[in-house]
């Protein structure tokens, strides 16, 4: 029996061991296996960090697909203008401002032509005392006229008219010869080029009073020696003050005006001015103000026009001979809105 016993024995034995040898077989024995086999969710953290990279560009293209459209959006509910120098602002009740459109270059400073009288009206219009002061029209005023090939009330010479009659020959034909006459006797000096030269200066104060810091005046009538230049958003807003000026209002708002003054004969002139700014007759509520051109500054306008108790006013530089379009549009989409 003793025989028998011995082979069960490593029998048993040799089970055991092919057994540790199968869990052998079955397990890794390598470190990165036993590190696998550690950790085994290490394989779907990565994947899930992808997949969060990727929601979160996705996310980012859609947030950048939405401003897009938003901006696509802007765009098209603005004025449809060729006019990049352009803004416009709500008055209000004549005493506020509220910025409502401004154009590409609003903030531009270039040249402005004969919308620079529109401050050579406010600096007069500080002395409202003087209003019906007769000046009498010197011969210097009409050569300038020539000399510049500027545009004319076509004042004669040895007429006497009153600072009332020039504002309404400097801004509504735009009258150069007029400009020069209330530059003349509104500026301190001894002579007619210190005068001038007072006048401007006293023109690009107010302008800093008024922080106008894109506008810079050289001359009184808009005819440039090289640094006579506003914005757009300046000249609005210098408009806007203009217009709070009674007489100022009452001046740019009429087509056409008459004037009598006594002639250096003893006889009585008779002039007829016709306004320049055509939105007068084709824009309904159109208030003024005043238009301007030149070789360097375009076709400019500065306009105003008045609906259901609301003043807008808004101004145009640099334009092409369609600004009166461009302001009709900016109107109407200011109306609307």
């Amino acid at each position: 029996m003793g025989s028998h016993a011995r082979p069960n024995r490593i029998h048993r034995t040799g089970v055991r061991i092919a057994m540790v040898a199968m869990v052998g077989a079955a397990l890794p024995i390598t470190a990165t296996g036993l590190a696998q086999a550690a950790t085994p969710g290490a394989t779907h953290s990565a994947d899930d960090n992808q997949d969060a990279h990727r929601q979160q560009a996705a996310q980012k293209a859609v947030q950048q697909r939405a401003a897009d459209a938003a901006q696509d959006l802007k765009a098209q509910d603005a004025p449809q203008v060729k006019a990049d120098h352009a803004f416009l602002l709500d008055a209000r009740d004549g005493s506020q401002e509220r910025e409502m459109w401004a154009g590409a270059k609003a903030d531009e400073s270039v040249s402005m032509a004969s919308t620079t009288k529109i401050m050579t009206a406010l600096v007069v219009l500080k002395h409202p005392e003087w209003l019906e002061h007769g000046i009498q029209v010197k011969q210097e005023y009409r050569d300038y006229v020539q000399k510049a090939g500027a545009s004319t009330a076509d004042l004669q010479t040895g007429d006497t008219l009153t600072v009332r009659q020039l504002l309404h020959a400097m801004l509504i034909p735009s009258g150069a010869d007029a400009a020069l006459a209330l530059a003349d006797n509104y500026g301190q000096g001894a002579t007619q080029q210190e005068r001038i030269a007072d006048f401007v200066r006293q023109m690009n104060d107010e302008a800093k009073q008024l922080g106008l810091t894109g506008t810079h005046f050289d001359t009184f009538d808009g005819i440039s020696h090289g640094d006579n230049r506003s914005t757009a958003r300046d000249l609005a807003k210098l408009g806007q003050r203009a217009m709070l000026q009674p007489v100022f209002a009452e001046v740019v708002k009429n087509k056409q005006f008459k004037a009598e003054a006594p002639a250096a004969n003893g006889h009585t002139r008779y002039y007829t001015w016709n306004n320049t700014n055509t939105l007068l007759s084709t824009y309904d509520g159109a208030l003024g103000i005043k238009t301007g051109s030149g070789p360097e500054s375009g076709y400019c306008l500065v306009f105003a026009a008045e609906r259901d108790n609301r003043t807008l006013v808004g101004a145009i530089l640099n334009d092409d001979k369609g600004r009166f379009d461009d302001a009709t549009k900016i109107l109407d989409w200011g109306f609307a809105h």
